[in-house]
């Protein structure tokens, strides 16, 4: 407890950028994914009123759907582009300018939504919801880099811990903001369509108050000074000569200061391994169950018996589970490790799953066993959160040098959007044949996933990126003798400058 609370007092500026990058990133993600559920009916109902004004006649049930089924999916096409462009945007702009810009159009996004209602049309919402799907696609992956590259090595595990429980918030706050009793209701839905421009609008005013990434200076700018200036406003006064060493080695092993494209880092052999636990990580996200496990969970508490009032406010204690476990991930990461957390949370989740799917196919031969498979759900959800949630973010961020890390995000956000979509249109369509058997798939992928990295993966903890690529360079050149990093270190970098 003393040494957090020596380092609380000693990083508080990389704690208060942690917390003004997790409000306007991961955490306007998280509350738009919670909010739109409860929008769901109002929504449908104002288009059916916009619609019987202009026309005269009610909207056919099937138009109906497929205009909300668009409001819907339109948000991850926005977010595929977003992502699509971050590389680029990164490159030309830097993190920090790229991230406010992109805060004003989450604003204009919000009050387009939010006038919608004032204005009778339904396709401003489409219009907003593309434009916020495009700014959580840029701003995800620019969210984790900066967390990862803001941090000193002691403390990278727990601030990219970070992104996850700030997603988890959001849903949480979300989830509470939905209720009936608060703006979830027919008369202020377009409030809570029109409140993800209140966490865009906190980062744009506090954001200008702190520094760009010192990796990001020095590596891409030159600017040594300007380095350790931001090094001092984030970490404090003290011996942070050790962290500068590691940056100077990252430069000195580069090629050259160009980041590289989608395509050179595709046709990159050193980083071929890299790529393929990016792969894997990303689809095992996606292919985990979670999605399924919230489909779920409406239906195994109303075979419990409970009303529809009392399953919205325990499908909230799912979320707040969630960010729970969220909270319990960043307190443990740095002690146990990412492989630990990813490799263990893949096998209860599979182990999970198994017991959920017996529970579910039991649920109506007696009255406790839909309980059960609440309890289940909620242990799986909490798992989810402890472990691969927060470790995958921390391993993507540190298995790739800044030269390659912009193009790996773009590769693993599309991956991820495009992962949402796929899900998103044929998990109704699975669930209708295999219903509760569908998790049987998720779970060979858990253990499959598990098992992958439990081979192939090297523990990050603890360790420079420098010494993480030497691990890679193991499974990237097994025939090939690769000369070590001191060989590329050149006599132009003075490592005892001191800060």
């Amino acid at each position: 407890m003393t040494g957090f609370l020596s380092d609380l007092v000693q990083y508080q500026g990389l704690f208060q950028m942690i917390t003004v990058l997790g409000i306007g990133g991961t955490f306007q993600i998280g509350f738009q994914i919670s909010t739109i559920t409860y929008m769901s009916q109002h929504v449908k109902a104002f288009i059916n009123e916009t619609w019987l004004e202009r026309y005269g006649y009610p909207i056919h049930q099937d138009n109906l759907l497929f205009l909300w089924s668009i409001t819907v999916s339109i948000f991850g096409i926005g977010g595929l582009l977003g992502s699509s462009g971050s590389r680029y945007l990164t490159v030309k702009y830097g993190k920090k300018k790229c991230l406010l810009c992109n805060n004003l159009l989450m604003i204009v996004a919000a009050s387009i939504m939010g006038c919608s209602k004032i204005a009778q049309s339904f396709e401003m919402i489409l219009i907003g919801r593309f434009m916020c799907g495009i700014s959580a696609g840029l701003c995800v992956p620019l969210h984790h880099q900066y967390v990862g590259e803001i941090s000193p090595k002691k403390l990278r595990g727990f601030a990219n811990s970070t992104s996850s429980f700030f997603w988890s918030l959001g849903k949480a706050v979300g989830q509470i903001s939905g209720q009936r009793e608060l703006l979830g209701s027919q008369s202020r839905w377009p409030m809570l369509m029109a409140s993800c421009g209140l966490p865009a609008l906190v980062q744009l005013v506090a954001l200008p108050f702190f520094p760009e990434s010192p990796p990001y200076l020095f590596m891409h700018k030159g600017d040594l000074e300007g380095c350790k200036k931001a090094i001092r406003q984030l970490w404090g006064e003290g011996h942070h000569q050790a962290e500068i060493d590691d940056i100077m080695k990252e430069k000195a092993t580069m090629k050259n200061t160009k980041i590289l494209s989608v395509l050179e880092l595709m046709k990159e052999p050193a980083f071929r391994w890299q790529l393929y636990m990016i792969v894997i990580l990303t689809a095992t996200i996606q292919l985990s169950g979670i999605n399924a496990i919230y489909f779920y969970t409406f239906e195994v508490l109303q075979a419990a018996g409970f009303d529809e009032k009392m399953i919205s406010y325990m499908t909230l204690s799912l979320g707040l589970s969630e960010l729970v476990a969220a909270v319990v991930c960043s307190s443990i990461i740095e002690r146990l490790g990412r492989k630990v957390l990813l490799r263990g949370g893949y096998w209860i989740m599979g182990s999970l799953l198994a017991g959920i799917t017996v529970t579910l196919s039991l649920q109506d031969w007696y009255f406790w066993m839909p309980y059960c498979s609440l309890c289940l759900i909620i242990l799986f959800a909490v798992v989810f959160g402890v472990g691969p949630a927060g470790a995958t973010v921390s391993v993507r961020v540190e298995i790739f040098k800044l030269s390659c890390r912009p193009p790996a995000f773009v590769i693993s956000a599309i991956l991820n959007w495009m992962g949402v979509f796929v899900i998103g249109t044929s998990f109704p369509f699975i669930v209708e044949k295999l219903k509760h058997f569908c998790f049987l798939i998720f779970m060979g992928v858990l253990f499959t996933s598990g098992i992958i990295i439990h081979l192939f993966l090297p523990e990050t903890k603890g360790k420079s990126i420098v010494e993480i690529t030497e691990e890679f360079d193991k499974l990237n050149f097994k025939k090939k003798c690769m000369p070590t990093t001191s060989n590329h270190v050149t006599d132009d970098y003075t490592f005892c400058t001191r800060l």
